[in-house]
């Protein structure tokens, strides 16, 4: 039935409008009183199609002749059907496409064998000759498509409606909440473009309303995150920036990269003031040790090496990785470090004396990223656990290429508990600043927020149009930030 309607309308477009005065001709030909029943017929279809008449349809149309009433009918459908069809060629179709239509149409009507109807058709649209092959069954084709546009149209707009929802009862309900209980919630407050390349890491500036990113673009791009303005471009790497890193104070940011370098930036200028050299091969973390006065690096030579930020030199290297070492995190209280490796491991080292305390043993493929537990998360991971009160920690997050995010004790070695819901690679997570969730990107294109209580899932955003492959949460501020490998950056609020 919607084939014929549309052959209908394919066939009968052209002769009507290429005879646009027929209907007009019509008009005039009315009667007077003959005009007046087509006055009072269009009148009460407007009133029904609006659900304010007082009188219906069928009343008005049986009080007009029989003789009248069917020609009313076909005449008001004819109406219609010229002012839809000025609506659609009001549809700016470019000389080329109106070509392409044409043909596809043509191809339409001679593989069904509406021969008729083609050499109408033909003739209107002036198409001399055969329709070239390469429009076969192209007309299907795109209808396949709009059916399928449609769908996701559809979808999409489910999608906002309860995105706006959302937002429009976020204000509300943020008074509702504690900050420890304000998570990201959709739309994103800003989507921020200028990388040309796949975003690496996102990291939020201590201090001041600022927001830094990496990427494969070689450059290390500086944001305010409340306005959604592009700030500073850091050049001078010649490689990827794998990761960046600010001190305690945000007055100096440490970058490393694909280069084998790692240069430190004097924050406030935006000049680059040192280049550390040392590592053999990519260098892909790096991380700032509470004090400031030494940081940490780890990298694709399976090693991790800590500097002094005054004069640049390598002063320990810790080995014992057995693969490309891809995240370095310092504990809060500077006491331990924490690496993870496509060996499949998560090692925990001495500070001091370079020892490897414990190795983690329990993910099936590459660790990609781990974060430590703020105090704030103790109680939650310990009920999560069951036994309240019985771990001391400190606590670690790991993320693999196995889907999966596992929560660690750091003192005992013992994986406590692990978070299941991603569909791809996790690449990024980070605890909330109160504690009772975590927050991960992955290469599902999703950031997922975990209550870590009741161990699973709360909320996933559908974030990116690509891969996610970073995530950051402020310490103070309800923001969240997200890179991905569509080359952009987010920033979601918390309520």
């Amino acid at each position: 039935m919607g084939k014929l309607v549309i052959l209908l309308f394919v066939c009968l477009a052209p002769v009507v409008l290429s005879s646009g005065q027929t209907v007009r001709q019509l008009l005039d030909s009315l009667s007077t009183e003959e005009e007046a029943y087509f006055i009072r017929y269009n009148l009460a279809k407007a009133l029904e199609s609006s659900k304010a008449r007082s009188s219906s349809l069928d009343t008005v149309l049986s009080d007009i002749p029989d003789d009248v009433r069917k020609t009313i009918q076909v005449l008001g459908w004819a109406v219609d059907l010229v002012s839809a069809l000025n609506t659609i060629m009001r549809m700016v179709l470019s000389q080329r496409q109106r070509e392409e239509l044409n043909k596809a149409i043509a191809d339409y009507l001679s593989s069904n064998g509406y021969k008729d109807a083609l050499e109408v058709f033909k003739k209107e649209a002036d198409m001399p000759g055969d329709v070239e092959i390469k429009y076969s069954g192209l007309l299907e084709k795109k209808w396949t498509s709009v059916i399928r546009l449609q769908k996701k149209v559809m979808e999409l707009e489910s999608k906002v409606s309860v995105a706006e929802k959302e937002f429009i009862e976020g204000a509300p309900t943020r008074n509702k909440r504690t900050p420890s209980e304000w998570i990201p919630r959709p739309p994103e407050k800003f989507c921020l473009l200028g990388h040309r390349a796949p975003i690496t890491r996102v990291v939020f500036h201590p201090v001041f309303s600022l927001m830094v990113s990496s990427s494969e673009d070689a450059s290390v791009r500086v944001w305010d995150f409340e306005t959604g303005e592009y700030e500073k471009s850091l050049k001078g790497h010649t490689d990827a920036v794998q990761d960046i890193s600010f001190d305690h104070t945000g007055k100096m940011l440490a970058s490393c990269s694909a280069d084998l370098t790692i240069k430190l930036w004097d924050f406030q200028t935006y000049e680059c003031i040192k280049t550390l050299h040392g590592h053999d091969h990519n260098v892909s973390s790096v991380s700032f040790m509470p004090g400031g006065d030494y940081l940490v690096s780890s990298s694709r030579d399976k090693t991790i090496k800590m500097w002094e930020v005054a004069t640049g030199y390598c002063v320990k290297t810790y080995l014992g990785h057995r693969d490309w070492v891809r995240m370095v995190r310092v504990y809060h209280d500077g006491t331990l470090i924490a690496s993870c490796s496509n060996d499949q491991t998560v090692r925990l080292w001495y500070t001091n004396n370079k020892e490897c305390k414990v190795e983690l043993r329990d993910h099936d493929n590459v660790v990609e990223c781990i974060a430590w537990a703020p105090d704030a998360a103790k109680s939650a991971i310990n009920e999560a656990d069951n036994k309240k009160g019985s771990n001391a920690g400190p606590f670690l997050a790991s993320g693999s290429r196995d889907k999966t995010i596992k929560v660690w004790d750091a003192g005992t070695g013992l994986c406590l508990f692990t978070l299941v819901g991603h569909d791809n690679w996790v690449r990024g997570i980070v605890f909330h600043p109160g504690g009772k969730f975590l927050i991960s990107a992955s290469d599902d294109k999703t950031v997922r927020v975990w209550d870590m209580k009741n161990m699973r899932c709360l909320k996933t955003l559908e974030a990116h149009q690509h891969f996610c492959t970073a995530v950051d949460f402020h310490k103070t501020n309800p923001y969240v930030v997200s890179g991905s490998v569509d080359q952009t950056v987010k920033v979601w609020e918390c309520r």
